[in-house]
């Protein structure tokens, strides 16, 4: 994977929100992300899928239930270092309609 697939396939608000609360949890099930990110299950279910569909997370059977997590550390990594490092960067638009 090149890196404007890797950034096309995180770059959605609820996918990287997904992707922080499995790099903070390591292993989630799709309720726990509707109960946190206060969206519907299909569109958590349908962003896992995209998300599992470019291998960056992947699934487990756990009873009824799909526990998923991060596919490897090395995107573990680089989620955890987006998040810490954007914090540091001033904001340079306040225009909510930008990107």
């Amino acid at each position: 994977m090149n890196g404007i697939s890797l950034l096309k396939c995180i770059c959605d608000e609820t996918r990287f929100e997904i992707l922080e609360m499995l790099q903070k949890n390591n292993e989630l099930c799709v309720s726990d992300f509707v109960d946190k990110i206060k969206k519907d299950q299909p569109l958590i279910s349908h962003h896992l899928k995209t998300l599992k569909k470019c291998r960056i997370v992947k699934s487990r059977d756990a009873g009824k239930k799909a526990m998923y997590s991060i596919s490897n550390h090395q995107l573990s990594e680089l989620i955890s270092n987006i998040t810490r490092e954007s914090k540091k960067i001033p904001v340079l638009c306040n225009d909510e309609n930008c990107c």
